[in-house]
């Protein structure tokens, strides 16, 4: 009996790639049948990481196709665009975006109150965070729905945190995004769901991620976060993966809205 592959042959699109989860997804979804772009900043030291990724991808038998480029820049986003377009169209048969994730991780950890101006934040700060790990993503769906790369079945994914409704020292910033991205992703559950696309965000438990080692404390909140977590130990980018494979599969069409928790109970214990 032929194993049914409902994602078969179909792409994903993954900002911020070659780490974290979104390295952890891409794998995932390529193990599931689909070609994936990918979308990282990465400088010549961190490329062999990339390489290794997509390596793998196509070790799977499926197609990978990243840029180096930063994901938050308009211009880059339509060079981008262009290509997959491109890539798409000469497909032996009519292929779009599956689905997407935003995973980009890259914003100010700085206090908002400081003893000297210099030390805190400032606008430009402020600004540059929410652009790129919130406001980027709506930018990314505007231009794919616009295109006619996604349609009736995608699935939306922003990877948001207990930061969006939770403080941390220097994490001001962040927490904003994050919340402004749970805002965006209601707003395009709104607007995508008469186009038969879902948008969710999934808020990971705390997972020992590159992006998490940047920021002040990450060791405590660690070693906090496995003390409460109710299986005793952190989250991985393996556990958020697999979640976003289940909810890529057509079956969770009506799965759509929410801010998904996969975090093993983590946020709900004190």
């Amino acid at each position: 009996m032929t194993e049914h592959r409902p994602l078969e042959g179909d792409w994903a699109l993954i900002l911020g790639a070659s780490s974290g989860f979104g390295e952890a997804t891409a794998l995932e979804l390529a193990s599931l049948g689909m070609h994936i772009f990918g979308v990282h900043l990465d400088r010549k030291g961190t490329l062999p990481n990339v390489e290794r990724i997509t390596g793998q991808i196509r070790a799977a038998g499926r197609e990978a196709v990243f840029f180096n480029a930063n994901a938050a820049d308009a211009e880059k986003r339509q060079e981008i665009l262009n290509e997959m377009q491109t890539r798409l169209a000469s497909a032996g048969r009519p292929s779009m975006v599956r689905v997407l994730l935003h995973s980009l991780a890259f914003g100010t950890l700085k206090p908002f109150i400081t003893k000297s101006p210099a030390d805190g934040i400032a606008k430009a700060h402020l600004d540059m965070t929410v652009d790129v790990m919130a406001n980027s993503l709506v930018y990314w769906v505007q231009d794919l729905v616009t295109r006619q790369l996604m349609g009736r079945g995608g699935r939306v994914f922003a990877m948001t945190s207990a930061g969006g409704a939770r403080v941390w020292p220097t994490y001001g910033a962040v927490s904003a995004a994050k919340a402004a991205l749970e805002s965006h992703i209601r707003q395009l559950t709104l607007e995508l769901a008469p186009l038969g696309i879902t948008a969710n965000a999934i808020m990971a438990g705390v997972t020992d991620t590159p992006a998490l080692r940047k920021i002040p404390g990450a060791e405590e909140m660690m070693t906090l976060a496995q003390r409460k977590n109710p299986a005793g130990r952190l989250t991985t980018p393996r556990d958020v993966a697999a979640a976003i494979g289940l909810f890529s599969h057509p079956k969770a069409q009506w799965v759509t809205g929410n801010v998904l928790c996969v975090d093993g109970g983590e946020f709900v214990v004190d």
